[in-house]
């Protein structure tokens, strides 16, 4: 105990001393995150490389504690060759996030050192096994191992977009870590945790708001493939699914807005490695709270998870599941509260029957291209598109071909609550339609259906002639 008080204690210190310092240095080397009134709205420019006072305080502490007489610099000195394999995955996720902070990298030159760092980790021993029990073949370890250390790195990464918040979470993360290490007398893991916990902290008074220093991308992808490391060494003794969970949940609020921004990005079918402002942070803010205020309810989250993971993680096996149940119950209330239109509109389709319709026109329109494309003649053709402006709720439907014309009124119209739609083929051809505002048919296929009847109609009329039948 003497141990983890003085590795903390020097992490602490280290941190503290060392952070203005950096801070200092960058302002006058310009090294520093500049406002863009977008996504970057502090008011002035702020050093961007916070994660160096925080790495070197994290490393340093260990050195201090391997010199000292404490029992727990033997128990460091054990761990050795465990530490002296994790340090080159460290060093290459830290140098990803440096060079990017300092050079700014692209997306998929991040996602490569990530990469690399998440592979030098699994060969250095943090492996995921098996889950719920069942051992994965070796093959899927790899894949699997990296994928969560991917998640943890860039959620920390992607959160980190308000003062203290990604160093709070962090905090929060490592505490949760350590209280469980503690509990289940694992001194290794307790002892790889505390200093990290120690110089957050230590950071934390300079990166809250209003902010001097910010993490980076050095600090924030660091941090997190760090905890994501240490939940595979949390969770590799356990047996059960249920079990495996309890690190899920340590670091559950920055996956969990990763999870969102990807399921969003996804429906809206923008870049999944794109930038937005509708994060959870930015919600909150955009449902009025001030960005101090925003930080510290995600802390409140943060402690809501954290004892819902040591909950889980202590318990008996019987009530585990209910704990997971009742987590996940607070997350999907809270992801409610903030109002994601994407959700609101994906629900509707799935529960209100719009998803069969959405898939019943697609079908719709498909049987209209076969139609239209097994047409010999022009009168066969008017046919396929009078049969489907009527299914695609058209009251009025004209084809003009050359001099022919063809018209239907499908069903009764009430002029001044309808609206006239005007597709031009060619300088001799076009198609009228007509249809009412109230149409009980979904207004979404309309556009859609004018597509469809522009680029497969066209081709046709331009094989035949102008009487009818061809």
């Amino acid at each position: 105990m003497y141990s983890l008080f003085f590795l903390s204690l020097a992490a602490f210190t280290l941190s503290f001393l060392l952070t203005p310092l950096v801070r200092n240095l960058c302002l006058r080397l310009g090294c520093v995150d500049r406002p863009d009134q977008r996504r970057k709205l502090h008011a002035c420019p702020i050093p961007r490389v916070g994660g160096l006072p925080v790495a070197f305080a994290y490393l340093a502490a260990f050195g201090l504690l391997i010199l000292s007489p404490l029992k727990g610099g033997e128990i460091v000195e054990q761990s050795l060759p465990l530490v002296w394999k994790l340090i080159p995955a460290a060093v290459v996720v830290f140098a990803t996030g440096l060079l990017d902070d300092l050079l700014g990298l692209k997306p998929w030159e991040k996602l490569l050192g990530q990469l690399a760092a998440s592979a030098l980790a699994y060969w250095g021993g943090v492996q995921i096994h098996g889950l719920g029990g069942f051992q994965f073949p070796h093959w899927w370890g790899l894949p699997f191992t990296i994928l969560w250390l991917l998640g943890c790195a860039n959620a920390f990464n992607l959160i980190d977009g308000l003062d203290g918040l990604a160093v709070g979470a962090g905090l929060f993360a490592s505490l949760t870590i350590l209280a469980a290490a503690l509990l289940h007398g694992n001194m290794t893991l307790a002892l790889a945790t505390a200093p990290l916990a120690a110089s957050l902290l230590g950071f934390l008074r300079f990166n809250f708001n209003p902010a001097s220093i910010f993490l980076g991308d050095c600090g924030s992808l660091w941090l997190g493939f760090l905890l994501g490391c240490y939940g595979i060494l949390w969770s590799q003794k356990s047996a059960t699914l249920l079990a495996m969970t309890a690190p899920l949940m340590a670091l559950s609020i920055p996956l969990l807005d990763t999870a969102v921004a990807i399921l969003r990005r996804f429906l809206r079918r923008q870049p999944i490695f794109g930038a937005d402002r509708s994060h959870i942070h930015h919600r909150l803010l955009a449902r009025g709270l001030t960005p101090r205020r925003a930080v510290l309810l995600l802390y409140g989250f943060c402690g809501l998870a954290a004892a819902f993971s040591l909950l889980q993680s202590t318990i008996h096996n019987q009530f585990r599941g209910l704990i997971i149940v009742l987590f996940c119950a607070v997350a999907w209330l809270g992801i409610q509260h903030l109002g994601y239109a994407e959700f609101t509109a994906a629900r509707r389709l799935v529960f209100n029957g719009a998803f069969r319709r959405v898939l019943n026109a697609q079908l719709r329109l498909r049987s209209f291209e076969e139609d239209l494309a097994a047409a010999a003649s022009l009168d066969q053709c008017w046919l396929a598109l009078r049969d489907a402006s009527r299914d695609f709720g058209f009251n009025q439907v004209a084809l003009h071909f050359n001099h022919t014309v063809f018209e239907e009124s499908l069903a009764p119209a009430d002029p001044p609550n309808s609206w006239s739609l005007y597709l031009p083929l060619s300088p001799s051809a076009y198609v009228s339609l007509g249809r009412e505002f109230q149409s009980p048919v979904d207004p979404m296929v309309v556009g859609p259906f004018a597509n469809t009847v522009r680029h497969s109609l066209l081709p046709k009329l331009s094989t035949f002639h102008d009487a009818p039948g061809g």
